[in-house]
């Protein structure tokens, strides 16, 4: 007897299935954005869709994909769609991922010509199951971006490549303008928003890239409203300045469905405005605090900006 599965029919999150519902919080007013559709929007999706592409716009049900994708700006998730871990905060589809597709380098390279990206943002999920945690992929995607278009400046959202000895090096080496890789949370909220990383492993990751190519930008963000203290975010502003970061996003929390990490509390743009005037004074060169500030929002217009900040902190 063969049994099929439907694929169709498996939950995205199995790991989460039984966990019970918590409350979802009614977004406050400075939290809403408007809905996607402009004929921006659509030619945006369909190039996306045109060459087999992934986002995480779409995928992490990022808020502000109405008015990126009416701009022409999409952050790419390479390696499949289905994450080898299972982050409590994420929307990212989980479970065992597929084959990595040897064309996908070329097709985004084309999309990102397509789109005419003066700047694009690659992010993948996961892939412990890889035994490089997908490394050469990204520095495939990197070198197929630049030999079609050389103009384009390069930034990464990486995994954390956990106990994958030598993965760093082939990605560095690739040499993307800006290396951002999120630490989501503080320390004491690891175990349960984000399990299967390590806080310190992430800090030492984005304190090696500045030691093995000091010219890369590096980046973080997290995310508040997950119950943290005032005290905690400072320290986590301390621990990436040790580790020479250059770049710091801060945003809200919205949680996906009833069955992620329940959401504490919506954070007053106040509050962020208070966090970004910390960041700034302990050295960072640019810092994004905001509701709706997400790791890829504003990117290129951000990169503009740090260029010109290293610059005037250089004395040019």
């Amino acid at each position: 007897m063969v049994t099929l599965i439907d694929n169709a029919a498996r939950p995205r999150h199995p790991e989460k299935a039984n966990r019970p519902d918590s409350i979802v919080l009614r977004k406050p007013d400075w939290i809403r954005v408007k809905a996607p559709g402009s004929p921006v929007y659509n030619e945006t999706q369909k190039i996306v869709r045109e060459n087999n592409l992934v986002t995480v716009c779409e995928e992490a049900g990022c808020p502000n994909i109405g008015e990126c994708w009416s701009k022409k700006h999409a952050t790419m998730m390479i390696m499949g769609e289905i994450c080898t871990r299972a982050c409590a905060f994420c929307n990212v589809r989980t479970g065992l991922p597929t084959a990595l597709d040897p064309n996908e380098p070329e097709n985004v390279a084309k999309a990102v010509e397509k789109l005419g990206l003066e700047h694009v943002v690659i992010t993948s999920v996961d892939r412990d199951d890889l035994a490089d945690g997908g490394a050469q992929h990204f520095a495939d995607v990197i070198l197929a971006i630049r030999a079609r278009n050389p103009k384009t400046t390069i930034e990464i959202l990486t995994p954390d490549f956990l106990r994958k000895e030598g993965a760093l090096e082939i990605v560095v080496a690739a040499k993307p303008d800006v290396f951002n890789h999120n630490l989501e949370t503080v320390p004491s909220k690891y175990l349960k928003v984000r399990p299967g990383a390590r806080y310190f492993h992430s800090i030492r990751l984005l304190q090696q890239v500045k030691e093995l190519d000091p010219t890369i930008f590096t980046k973080s963000g997290i995310m508040v409203g997950l119950g943290e203290e005032r005290n905690e975010v400072l320290q986590l502003m301390d621990d990436l300045r040790s580790a020479d970061v250059d770049f710091l996003t801060i945003g809200q929390y919205l949680q996906p469905t009833k069955k992620h990490y329940p959401l504490q509390r919506f954070v007053t743009p106040e509050e962020f405005k208070s966090f970004a005037t910390v960041a700034t004074s302990k050295g960072f060169l640019l810092v994004s605090s905001s509701p709706l500030t997400r790791s890829s929002h504003h990117a290129g217009e951000d990169f503009a900006r740090l260029r010109a900040n290293r610059m005037a902190r250089l004395g040019h």
